[in-house]
């Protein structure tokens, strides 16, 4: 006789950056099993190959990982592990007078995107020239963590050549999957400084997962308002 199997719930999220609706479930004992692995093994592209598993998993194959913003997959996380682990997470801030630690609480369903500055993709450059950009993936966010020792140009050069999805002319379109990096790096280096400041805003808008906090430090009585970007700093 087979054993019974237990009904997962499911739950309903829209992707930042597009609206979309998707269904997920919470992620399971056997994902869980593989963020923890990922996660004793500090190497950040464990970890984001583990993260874009369970997100896959999790949503049913309804979204790509690889296709998808640094910040859309790393707020749909958010929410599974909201759903898997508790809504509830303790962090520990320092007071921003006498730096003595603070433990705080965070409700995950209360942690937003912001997308309400959010730039037009499409860029002109001159009256025929222009290119439309893309928002980062975590693979090329945890590209650049690899070069972030180096050179901070090249770093920069790499971020803005990565979120190029397509150049454009009076003659057509060219799909920055179909060129080099060496060739994206060549074309942005072509670029006055005026041109290239008007594509380096478009990634300096990138989004971030992000939270106001306010306590009261238990030492100094000092009033702390703070504001919480990123994944990491959630859990």
């Amino acid at each position: 006789m087979a054993l019974p199997s237990i009904q997962t719930p499911r739950y309903e999220i829209r992707i930042p950056s597009t609206n979309a609706r998707v269904t997920y479930r919470p992620y399971l004992v056997k994902e869980e099993k593989i963020l923890m692995l990922a996660r004793e093994s500090a190497d950040p592209k464990q970890i984001s190959r583990a993260v874009k598993d369970v997100v896959a998993s999790c949503t049913f194959g309804a979204v790509d990982p690889d296709k998808l913003s640094s910040f859309d997959l790393e707020y749909i996380f958010l929410k599974l592990a909201s759903k898997s682990v508790g809504e509830v997470s303790k962090l520990t801030l320092k007071c921003e007078k006498c730096g003595v630690p603070n433990p705080v609480e965070i409700n995950l369903d209360e942690i937003t995107v912001d997308m309400s500055s959010q730039p037009s993709p499409r860029i002109k450059l001159t009256d025929k020239i222009g290119v439309v950009m893309r928002w980062p993936t975590v693979d090329l966010i945890s590209d650049l963590s690899d070069k972030s020792g180096g050179n901070v140009q090249e770093v920069i050069m790499a971020l803005i050549t990565g979120c190029i999805d397509s150049i454009f002319d009076e003659n057509g379109t060219y799909r920055a999957d179909d060129h080099s990096p060496e060739e994206l790096k060549a074309f942005v280096e072509s670029l006055n400084r005026t041109q290239f400041t008007q594509i380096q805003k478009y990634v300096e808008a990138i989004p971030q997962l992000q939270h106001s906090v306010e306590f009261c430090c238990g030492k100094c009585n000092e009033k702390n308002s703070m504001l919480i970007k990123g994944l990491n700093n959630f859990f």
